[in-house]
């Protein structure tokens, strides 16, 4: 077995016991990273000489006998996360050369762990897409099938986990932008709690759905990630003064007496793929032999959060993107004639389609006259939503369905229609609507041998939960110790 193979269980173990070094860790997997990613693509910025001076730090740490599971580790990073002296893009032209002064409070967490950031990973610019195919510089394709999309927008961070370039990796997720690219791409991914782990130095999207998230290669090093990461901060006023859980000690728990609720209104969504159906259904069957209860549930308002999402998520991205004006920072479009041309031009070039349809659509929403029917009737769908995970919980612990209605499709198979893009994620935009957290775990394949992930969901806070019963269904299964043949 490579170095790069290594889980980061694994990895932890042999640094901590001087088998192997962080050095030599992190060569082998920035020499896979060289070898590999000018066929994937996950990767905007590889920051090597970084990363060998923190891994050199993180081997004089373990000599010191200050060794965290995460000491020594390499790590990709999302790029609209923000790294002091590495460049954020948000896969936008308009931040290309954007290196951001300091670190957002996840990487700073990361830092005081000891762990190593390799790089910055490729995402659909502004975290607006389901295939990272709206990426602003390059195509990133999933590395089961380099002809089709990785998923989005956190496509470059679950393809590069997935195809061995680090042992685990941060997303983002603001409608199943961790979950939905976990799932095409044969990795774990987990969308926490909103407010479970700070967003302070996250580029902000749509900032009440915002979450960042861990991608790992099982699910004991998303709990691992995770637990670093999770915590109040106080420079984020979204950030919930809660104690963080033991996620390790939680996975050993067992199924006996967990209560599995399937959503009645899922087995009947639109384009729901039947090999994705199969695949839940014995999923489901597995969790009923490990001693888990299933019970039929209901989510009545599930057909409307499409359509709330596509007006909450726009709304505030016109909003948090209004700075990209070419004033303070970023790209400015030097062919100006006055001050309006020059806001045209900078946010014409610099935008991307995606990104420019989704600031007029939010504008249109939250403009006088239409905030009420529009933005105002999303927010009390959204409190409907909120309302049904709340009785559902009642009844079950965790909530199973598809992640995403089909495997991952072709490159260029839907970048033209967006409505047909848009239903990509109808199985994860509500649990960013109602808050809760939500994750992606390997449970089967379709016939052309395409991962499919089995989502998870729960109560506010209870990450605790989800982790155990995807580590009971992972160790029962052998679904992702099956890896992508990327030579």
């Amino acid at each position: 077995m490579e170095l790069y193979e290594l889980t980061i269980g694994e990895a932890h173990r042999l640094l901590k016991n001087r088998e192997i070094s962080s050095q030599d860790l992190t060569r082998s997997v920035l020499e896979r990273i060289a070898a590999i990613d000018g066929r994937i693509g996950a990767f905007i910025t590889v920051a090597e000489k970084i990363a060998l001076e923190q891994a050199e730090r993180a081997d004089g740490m373990i000599a010191a006998g200050q060794c965290s599971t995460l000491t020594g580790i390499p790590l990709g990073i999302k790029d609209l996360i923000c790294t002091q002296n590495i460049t954020t893009t948000c896969g936008s032209k308009i931040l290309e050369n954007f290196v951001p002064p300091y670190d957002a409070t996840v990487i700073r967490k990361l830092k005081q762990a000891g762990a190593v950031i390799v790089g910055k990973l490729n995402m659909d610019e502004f975290a607006m897409g389901s295939s990272t195919e709206n990426s602003g510089l390059k195509t990133t394709r999933n590395p089961w099938d380099m002809n089709r999309i990785p998923g989005g927008s956190s496509g470059g961070s679950a393809a590069a986990v997935a195809a061995d370039m680090c042992l685990g990796a941060l997303g983002s997720d603001t409608g199943g932008s961790i979950r939905q690219p976990a799932s095409h791409c044969g990795v774990v991914g987990m969308k926490p709690t909103y407010g479970r782990v700070s967003r302070f130095g996250l580029v902000a999207f749509a900032s009440s759905l915002d979450q960042i998230g861990p991608l790992a290669k099982n699910v004991t090093d998303c709990a691992h990630l995770l637990g670093a990461v999770a915590g109040h901060d106080q420079s984020d006023s979204t950030s919930v003064p809660r104690k963080v859980d033991d996620y390790l000690r939680s996975l050993d728990g067992g199924l006996k007496g967990v209560t599995v609720g399937i959503p009645r209104e899922y087995a009947t969504a639109e384009g729901l793929d039947p090999a994705v159906q199969a695949a839940i259904s014995d999923a489901v069957s597995v969790l009923e032999s490990l001693g888990a209860e299933r019970v039929e549930i209901s989510l009545p308002h599930t057909r409307y959060a499409v359509a709330a999402y596509y007006v909450i998520a726009p709304s505030e991205a016109s909003s948090n993107l209004a700075r990209y004006d070419g004033v303070k920072y970023g790209f400015r479009s030097p062919q100006s004639a006055d001050l309006m041309d020059m806001y045209r031009r900078t946010r014409s070039k610099g935008f991307g389609a995606e990104v420019q349809r989704r600031i007029i659509i939010g504008t249109y929403c939250l403009s006088a006259g239409y905030y009420d029917a529009y933005y105002g009737k999303a927010s009390q769908v959204r409190t409907l939503i909120m309302e049904d995970f709340k009785q559902a919980f009642e009844t079950c612990d965790v909530i199973a369905s598809p992640v995403a209605p089909t495997p991952a499709f072709k490159i260029g198979e839907k970048i033209d229609d967006p409505l047909t893009m848009y239903l990509s994620d109808i199985f994860t935009l509500s649990a960013n609507l109602a808050g809760i957290p939500g994750l992606s775990v390997p449970c089967g394949f379709s016939s052309n041998g395409l991962p499919i992930g089995l989502q998870l969901m729960g109560s506010h806070f209870n990450e605790a939960m989800l982790l155990r019963v995807a580590y009971g269904f992972e160790q029962a299964t052998a679904f992702h110790k099956q890896k992508p043949k990327v030579a």
